[in-house]
């Protein structure tokens, strides 16, 4: 019994289906909401923020 054309199937159809399957599987697994890239920006900026009012402060507090 030849197997050869089973073989031939498995890689030209069904083995670049499996491979999409995955990559997508993988991409929407990864994905990051745009409300949490947003929150994390404005966090980000408030820490910032923070920290510059704390240095100013703390420059504001030597030349006195």
């Amino acid at each position: 019994m030849d197997l050869g054309g089973f073989n031939w199937t498995l890689l030209t159809i069904i083995g670049p289906l499996l491979l999409a399957v995955v990559i997508i599987i993988a991409l929407l697994r990864n994905r990051v909401s745009r409300d949490v890239a947003d929150k994390s920006e404005r966090a980000t900026r408030d820490l910032y923020r923070e920290e510059d009012r704390v240095h100013r402060d703390d420059d504001d507090e030597d030349r006195i």
